[in-house]
């Protein structure tokens, strides 16, 4: 039995790869030695695009500000 990927999270997740490729990986490919160091990078990259990289759609703020803010309104 096949599955069809109609998730929402789909698009968002294909999304993050494809920022994350274009940002980390494409032009960058042979300055990793090992498997070991492109896990690192990308380990690294997620917690940069969590943590620090601002995004204009999330009104200027980083996604774990927004997640902040977002969860502070509902709690209010």
């Amino acid at each position: 039995m096949s599955r069809k990927g109609n998730s929402l999270d789909d698009g968002l997740m294909e999304g993050f790869f494809g920022i994350l490729k274009r940002e980390i990986f494409y032009g960058f490919e042979k300055t990793f030695k090992n498997m070991d160091e492109l896990e690192q990078a990308i380990k690294d990259y997620i917690h940069y695009y969590n943590n620090d990289r601002i995004k204009m759609v999330l009104k200027n703020h980083t996604s774990i500000e927004f997640r902040n803010m977002v969860l502070n309104k509902a709690n209010q």
